[in-house]
């Protein structure tokens, strides 16, 4: 698996344990939505500086994060971790009564 790879499954692995969306992490990194999609999806490359700067928002190291998607999960601080049964952060739930 090459760095990029391991970078682009890292992002998608932390995304999911936190439950944050693309936008989400776009707006902590400062970029679009469609500028984090073109990084996950390799049309566009994850430099070192968006390495640092996602490994902040998730506080862990650069080096969790280009380890691999086992390593930065590993490393995801407890209270950055998704509770199961909680929704992920920006999500609301349907009202009972079917309106929002």
């Amino acid at each position: 698996m090459s760095l990029e790879e391991r970078m682009r499954s890292a992002v998608a692995a932390l995304l999911h344990a936190v439950g944050e969306s693309q936008s989400e992490l776009a707006a902590a990194l400062g970029v679009s939505q469609a500028q984090v999609s073109r990084r996950q999806s390799g049309t566009a490359a994850w430099s070192l500086a968006d390495c640092e700067a996602v490994a902040a928002h998730y506080g862990i190291t650069a080096y969790d994060l280009l380890d691999g998607p086992t390593r930065a999960v590993e490393a995801l601080p407890a209270e950055r971790r998704r509770v199961p049964g909680r929704p992920a952060a920006g999500v609301r739930p349907a009202a009972v009564d079917g309106t929002l």
